[in-house]
């Protein structure tokens, strides 16, 4: 069973900042390409940043320069750095991993930024 266990999320002012955490186990970590996707209300998900080829990062051009993704290896964790939030990032964002042939998510943490 795989098991994506989020934390972070919570609400913050415009111009602020978060820090998303996603765990699993080390058999996933270790074989998975991970990242963070986000929904919005009456929107698609998108991919906001992930690890393509295990520890290359890749970001959505929204989010560049302002979100970092992360993995510590020896927690099974990624996460995502959020600065200089804005109100569009407004979503409920959730880890994925690609483990063998399947796409695994988390349970999603709302994040709301006011303006």
């Amino acid at each position: 069973q795989v098991q994506l266990v989020e934390s972070g999320g919570g609400l913050v002012q415009a111009g602020g900042s978060l820090r998303l955490s996603c765990a699993t186990s080390g058999r996933v970590f270790s074989n998975s390409a991970m990242g963070w996707y986000r929904q919005a209300p009456g929107l698609q998900r998108e991919l906001v940043a992930t690890f393509t080829s295990g520890v290359t990062p890749n970001y959505a051009d929204s989010v560049k320069g302002r979100f970092t993704i992360s993995r510590d290896n020896a927690k099974n964790t990624i996460y995502l750095q959020m600065d200089s939030l804005k109100p569009e990032d407004t979503a409920v964002y959730y880890c994925n991993a690609k483990f063998l042939i399947e796409n695994y998510w988390g349970q999603g943490t709302q994040v709301i930024v006011s303006s």
